[in-house]
C-alpha cells in the first residue's frame, strides 16, 4: 500500500525540470479568449496574418446556433470590430489608381470579408437575446460611423448603402428585439439629426410596402420618440456621422426633416390601423405628430376615419382637431356636430367619462360660442341625468353651473315660465312639455335655450343624499366663480358610499325591526299581526 500510494502521488505531483510542481492547464473560455486577442494583435501587425481574419469570423458565427451569450462569440465581433476600423483608418481598404493588381485582390478580398462580418452581426442582431443584440447594433454602428469617416467615401453613401437599410430593415420586422429596438431610439435615433434624418427615409419605404401589424408597431415605436421638431438651421447640430460640407444639403433644412416626418406618419395612416394602433397615434397627434406637419389639412382624413371609429377613440379624434383648429387655425365646420353626437345615453356610465368632461370643458371654454349651441350642450347632458348613476349626476351639476356661470345668455333656462292654453305649442311641447327637442343631431336647432333645466330641479328630491344636495346650487344665487370639476371626476359608487360610511353619526337612526314568526301562514288573529306580503299574493296548500 505504501508504494501504491507513492506512485498515486508521483502522478498526481509531476515534477518539472527544475523540481517545482506544474501549473494546472487553463480553462477552455480563458484559452480562447487568449487566442482571440492573439489573432487580433498579428493582424494588425502584418498583412501576413490577414487570413486570422477567417478564424475570427468563425468564433462570431457560433453565437447563431447558441441562444445564450457565447462570450468567446461576443469578444470576437468586438475584435474584428477594432480590427476593420483600424485597416479602414490606415487606407488598407481603399481602392486607388494607383493600386497595384496583387493589392487590389487584396483590398477586394478584405471588404468581402468585411461584408460577412457585417451579414454576421446582422444576425447577431435578430437573436432574442438582449445582451448580444444591443451589443451587434452598437458594432454595427460603429462600423457606420468609421465608414462615413473616410475623405474618399461620399458624404450620403454609407447611409444610402444596404447597411444602414439592413440595420433599420431588421428593427421592423423582427418583433422580439425590443431591447436592441430601445438602444436605437434612445442612443441613435433620438440623439442625432442624421441618424434620425435618415432613417425617416428608410422608415417610409418600409411603411409604404405591405407590412404586418406587428410591424407597424415597431414603426410606431420608433416614431413616437420624434420629440422637438429644429425651428433652424443652428438646431441641427448633432452629427453621428460625418457633417455635410455642402451648406445647403438637405441635412440642414428644419424644413427636410418635417417633411420625412410628415412622409413617414401618412405612410403609417395610409394602414388598416388596429385600435390599438389608432389610439397610440391619436395620443401623439398634439405633442409629437401636428408639429412635424407642414400641411396639417393632411390629417383630416385621419382624424375624421378615427372618429368614425366610436367611443374614446372619437373623443380623441376630437381632441386632435380642436389642437389643429387652435394652433393651426384649421377650418373645420363640423367639429361641434360631432362633438354633440357623442353626448348618448351611454356617456355617463362609461369608463371615459372623466377625460370626456376634462375636454368637453377645454371645448366650450371660448365666450365667444352661441348661446344656442351652449344651451343644446346643457340641455343634453341635463336630460341624460335622468338615466344616470349618482357618480356621473355628481359631475354633470357643477359642469352645468360653470356653463351658466360662463353664458350668463343662457341663465334664463333655469326659471323659464310654461306658455299659457292659448299658445301654439310644439309637438315636443305636447308630449313632453318641453320644446327641446332630443332628437335633433344639429346642436343650433334643439330650440334648447327656449327650454328650461326641469331635469335639475327633479333631482333635487334624488333619491341620493349627495346628488339631492349638489342639484340645489342650481336654485340658489351664482355666489361662486366656478366649480373645479377635478373634485367631482373621480367618484364612484364606491367612493361614495365611503364617503357616506366616513361621516360622523351625530344620532343613532331609530329601528323598528320584528322577526315574523310565520312567512308562507297566515298568522293567528290574536297576535294582532299583519300577514306577510307572499301571503297575501299566493296561495299554499
Amino acid at each position: 500500500m505504501p508504494g501504491l500510494l507513492d506512485r498515486t502521488s508521483k502522478k498526481r505531483k509531476r515534477k518539472t525540470s527544475q523540481g517545482h510542481a506544474a501549473v494546472p492547464a487553463s480553462s477552455p473560455v480563458s484559452n480562447k479568449c487568449d487566442e482571440i486577442l492573439r489573432l487580433e494583435t498579428q493582424i494588425l501587425e502584418s498583412r501576413r496574418h490577414y487570413n486570422s481574419i477567417v478564424k475570427l469570423l468563425d468564433y462570431v458565427k457560433e453565437q447563431e446556433k447558441k441562444t445564450a451569450i457565447d462570450e468567446n462569440s461576443v469578444m470576437a465581433a468586438a475584435a474584428l470590430c477594432r480590427v476593420f476600423c483600424r485597416l479602414s483608418a490606415s487606407g488598407n481598404m481603399s481602392l486607388i489608381r494607383e493600386t497595384s493588381k496583387s493589392e487590389t485582390v487584396i483590398v477586394q478580398w478584405l471588404i468581402e470579408r468585411l461584408q460577412e462580418y457585417q451579414r454576421a452581426l446582422l444576425s447577431m442582431l435578430a437573436l432574442q437575446s438582449p445582451g448580444v443584440s444591443a451589443t451587434a447594433l452598437m458594432l454595427l454602428m460603429q462600423l457606420i460611423k468609421e465608414g462615413d469617416g473616410q475623405p474618399n467615401v461620399n458624404e450620403d453613401a454609407i447611409w444610402c448603402s444596404g447597411v444602414f437599410s439592413n440595420i433599420l430593415q431588421t428593427l421592423v420586422y423582427e418583433p422580439t428585439i425590443v431591447g436592441a429596438r430601445a438602444s436605437f431610439i434612445d442612443d441613435y435615433f433620438v440623439k442625432y439629426d442624421d441618424v434620425r434624418y435618415h432613417s425617416l427615409v428608410r422608415l417610409v419605404e418600409f411603411a409604404s410596402s405591405d407590412v404586418s401589424s406587428a410591424s407597424l408597431d415597431n414603426i410606431l415605436s420608433i416614431l413616437s420618440a420624434l420629440e422637438t421638431v429644429p425651428a433652424s438651421r443652428d438646431d441641427i447640430k448633432d452629427f453621428f456621422g460625418r457633417p455635410p460640407t455642402k451648406t445647403k444639403h438637405s441635412l440642414y433644412s428644419p424644413a427636410a426633416h418635417k417633411r420625412r416626418a410628415q412622409e413617414a406618419w401618412m405612410a403609417v395612416f395610409r394602414h388598416d390601423l388596429t385600435r390599438s394602433q389608432r389610439r397610440t397615434a391619436l395620443e401623439l397627434m398634439s405633442q409629437r405628430i401636428a408639429p412635424w406637419f407642414s400641411n396639417v389639412e393632411l390629417l383630416m382624413d385621419f382624424l375624421t376615419d378615427s372618429f368614425n371609429v366610436g367611443g374614446s377613440t372619437s373623443l380623441m379624434a376630437l381632441s386632435g382637431l380642436f389642437y389643429l383648429i387652435q394652433e393651426n387655425n384649421l377650418d373645420y365646420p363640423q367639429f361641434y356636430l360631432k362633438l354633440y353626437s357623442l353626448l348618448d345615453p351611454h356617456l355617463l356610465h362609461s369608463k371615459n367619462r372623466s377625460r370626456f368632461f376634462c375636454l368637453l370643458d377645454t371645448f366650450l371654454a371660448s365666450t365667444h360660442l352661441p348661446a344656442a349651441l351652449v344651451a343644446s350642450f346643457i340641455k343634453r347632458l341635463s336630460r341624460l341625468t335622468i338615466h344616470a348613476p349618482p357618480s356621473g349626476i355628481v359631475v354633470v351639476v357643477p359642469w352645468i353651473y360653470n356653463l351658466l356661470k360662463r353664458h350668463p345668455a343662457c341663465s334664463f333656462m333655469i326659471h323659464r315660465k310654461l306658455k299659457s292654453g292659448t299658445e301654439a305649442l310644439s309637438p315636443e311641447e305636447e308630449r313632453w312639455g318641453d320644446p327641446f327637442c332630443l332628437a335633433e343631431p344639429r346642436p343650433m336647432e334643439t330650440r334648447a335655450l327656449e327650454s328650461s333645466l326641469w331635469e335639475i330641479q327633479m333631482l333635487q328630491s334624488h333619491y341620493h343624499p349627495n346628488v339631492a344636495a349638489i342639484a340645489k346650487i342650481i336654485s340658489e344665487q351664482f355666489t361662486k366663480q366656478a366649480y373645479s370639476l377635478e373634485d367631482f371626476l373621480d367618484h364612484s359608487y364606491g367612493t361614495m358610499l365611503d364617503a357616506e360610511l366616513s361621516k360622523d353619526m351625530k344620532k343613532s337612526p331609530e329601528v323598528d325591526y320584528e322577526i315574523p314568526k310565520k312567512i308562507f301562514s297566515k298568522h293567528d288573529t290574536e297576535l294582532g299581526r299583519n300577514d306577510s306580503l307572499v301571503v297575501a299574493l299566493w296561495q299554499f296548500d
